[in-house]
This record gives C-alpha cells, sequence and structure tokens, in this order.
C-alpha cells in the first residue's frame, strides 16, 4: 500500500531517499540510454540539498500554478551535449514570463527515467513542492498523448531550453505542437528541458495519475516488489528467448512517430511453448500468443532481462537475449473512448 492509498503524506525526495527513486524510475523505463541517466542522477545528486517536498495536488491551494517538467527529445543527446544547469530554471521562469504569474510546483509528464529525474531536479532548484504524480502512469511517445491532455488541459503555451542557452516560447495551438516541436529540439542541440501544462492544483488534482511518485521511491527499495510501480496492475505474459528482430521501411505509413515498426519474435521457455510475436512502432503496442491478441496499447507491453531485471529497448532487442514479457495496465482513464483514441493502437499508426 503506498502513502496516497494509505492516507499518509508523501515523503521528502533527499540524498537518502533519491537512489531508490531513481531506481525505481527504471524498472519499466525503455528508451533511456545510461550515461544520460547517471548524468541526470549526478545532477539531482548535486542540487538536492535538503530534499524536495513532494504533496499531493489537492494539498496545494487550489489557485497554486502547476507546471510539467519533462525531457524532450533524445536521451542518447544529453549523454553528448552536456546540460549547462541552467535549462530548468529558465524553462520555469519562461513560462511564468508568459502567463504573468509565479509557478508553485511541478509535476512529472511521466516518470520513465530522465524524465523522472527533471522535475526533481527543478523542484530543488526552485524550492518549490514536486507533486505526487504524473501525467501518464506510463510513457507515451508523444507530448500530447497524456492524461493532462485527456482533462482538457492544452500542452501549450510551453517553454523549452537547450544545451546551447537556448530558450524557445512555443505558443500554438495542441495539435500543431509535434510537427513545430521536432525540428526545433533539433536545433536546440537534440535535447530539451520543457515546462507545459500549465494548469491550477485544483485541475491538475482531477487530470493527475497520483500517487507514481511515492510508488516508485518505494518500488525502487532493493528486494521490493516490481509491481509496486504499476498502479493499476501487472502480469507476465511470457518468459523465454527472443528468436527473431525484423525491422519495416515503414511503407510510408504514419511516421510521426520517432521510429519505425519492427516485430520481435518470442521462443517461451516455460509450459506450453508458445510463440509471442510483439509488434512495435516507437514502442511494443500489441503482442500476439500463437495468432491470437493478448495484449495491447494504452497498455504497457515491455521486456525485462533476465540477466539483469533492466527493461529492454526495442531497438536493443536481438535475437538470444532472454527476456521477461510484462504487461503493464494503464490508468482506467486511458481505457475510455478518448483515451484509446489518445494511445489506443490507431495513435501508433495501426488500423485495429
Amino acid at each position: 500500500m503506498n502513502h496516497q492509498s494509505a492516507g499518509k503524506a508523501p515523503p521528502k525526495i533527499d540524498l537518502t531517499s533519491f537512489g531508490a527513486f531513481a531506481a525505481g524510475s527504471q524498472l519499466f523505463a525503455t528508451g533511456a540510454a545510461e550515461l544520460s541517466f547517471h548524468l541526470a542522477s549526478d545532477w539531482a545528486r548535486s542540487v538536492l540539498g535538503e530534499g524536495v517536498r513532494v504533496c499531493r495536488a489537492a494539498d496545494l491551494p487550489p489557485r497554486t500554478l502547476c507546471a510539467a517538467v519533462c525531457l524532450v527529445g533524445s536521451s542518447t543527446a544529453l549523454g553528448e551535449r552536456l546540460p549547462t544547469g541552467n535549462e530548468p530554471v529558465q524553462v520555469i521562469r519562461g513560462l511564468e514570463r508568459r502567463l504573468g504569474q509565479e509557478i508553485g510546483a511541478v509535476v512529472a509528464l511521466n516518470l520513465d527515467a530522465e524524465s523522472a529525474l527533471l522535475p526533481v531536479i527543478t523542484a530543488a532548484l526552485l524550492d518549490i513542492p514536486l507533486v505526487d504524480g504524473d501525467g501518464s502512469g506510463r510513457v507515451f511517445p508523444l507530448l500530447n498523448q497524456s492524461t493532462y491532455t485527456l482533462g482538457g488541459v492544452s500542452v501549450t503555451p510551453l517553454v523549452m531550453a537547450g544545451p546551447a542557452d537556448d530558450v524557445v516560447v512555443l505558443d500554438t495551438g495542441p495539435d500543431r505542437v509535434e510537427e513545430l516541436i521536432r525540428p526545433l529540439v533539433l536545433a536546440l542541440g537534440g535535447w530539451t528541458v520543457t515546462a507545459c501544462y500549465p494548469m491550477t492544483a485544483e485541475v491538475l488534482a482531477r487530470v493527475v495519475v497520483p500517487g507514481t511518485v511515492s510508488r516508485l521511491m518505494e518500488a525502487g527499495v532493493p528486494g521490493a516488489p516490481r509491481s509496486i510501480a504499476a498502479p493499476y496492475g501487472v502480469r507476465t505474459l511470457c518468459r523465454g528467448r527472443i528468436a527473431a528482430v525484423e525491422t519495416s521501411t515503414g511503407h510510408g505509413m504514419d511516421l510521426t512517430l520517432p521510429s519505425l515498426p519492427s516485430s520481435i519474435v518470442v521462443e517461451e521457455k516455460e509450459g506450453l511453448g508458445r510463440l509471442i510475436r510483439l509488434e512495435a512502432h516507437n514502442e511494443i503496442v500489441f503482442a500476439l500468443v500463437d495468432g491470437a491478441m493478448a495484449a495491447m496499447a494504452p497498455d504497457q507491453i515491455c521486456m525485462i532481462s533476465t540477466v539483469d531485471g533492466m527493461a529492454v529497448d526495442v531497438d536493443k532487442a536481438v535475437p538470444g537475449l532472454e527476456v521477461e514479457v510484462m504487461v503493464v495496465r494503464a490508468a482506467p482513464v486511458w481505457h475510455t473512448g478518448e483515451g484509446v483514441a489518445l494511445g489506443g493502437l490507431r495513435a501508433f499508426g495501426v488500423p485495429l
């Protein structure tokens, strides 16, 4: 039972508890680069000081302005082009200037590796609270794929800051964000700290996936069950060995997503010896077991290495690797009609 469900105040993230939080953020994380994650971890430890206060959105004064903070762009680039250290402050101050109002708390867009650490760094640098929750309950590839969007909150205006000390304010309609943000991120250095989804604490309390920060702090403690990091449940689809990896050219299909489609075939080692086919487009979007649909987005399907317990990226899947295929159930809002439209198969270019 986590702190939210137990009615306790969320714990503080300080130098003592940070390691568990960071470890928890990696349990189902895909797409993270080891170098950039260590860089972000060191960055966080260097600024934590007395620690970051974690609070429920409902415990803030209702009119407190909050903003989501996340990494946009390549995590690999973050490890290659080092941050100046000013980016989190630049994006929050930029958003405050745009809105004419002080931001009193930050929240994560998602809690996947580096994107979990940047809100902690931001809260520490500005000495403001971090809200216990996030806007996904898992991670999606596009900025507008969030429970904040499903709750009617606009991702814009947003502010980006890159490693060359550039700051860009993007003030456009939410439907134009993905088209505009990609060339901007490349021009800014391949990655940015981004502040977006400005909203009051009253609104945030309605649209956030609650309690996920404190859950990661519990799940990251050595020996804790991985399932603590999955607030709506997780199941094992199979344990087996990757038998084949096939990559498509895309054939002109929807390439608004950052990667090309690919297929991963896993041979089950135990039980019935079934054949599991994982279809991926940026992430694994559905799983077939002996030809029958067994799991699909918006639930998160991921491969966990049986060697080190780390999530395996789709582009690092290779034949011979032994994995556990797990299905993390998405937050209930993702299983509504609006949620499936935003985060289901069609959102990944699969017309099923």
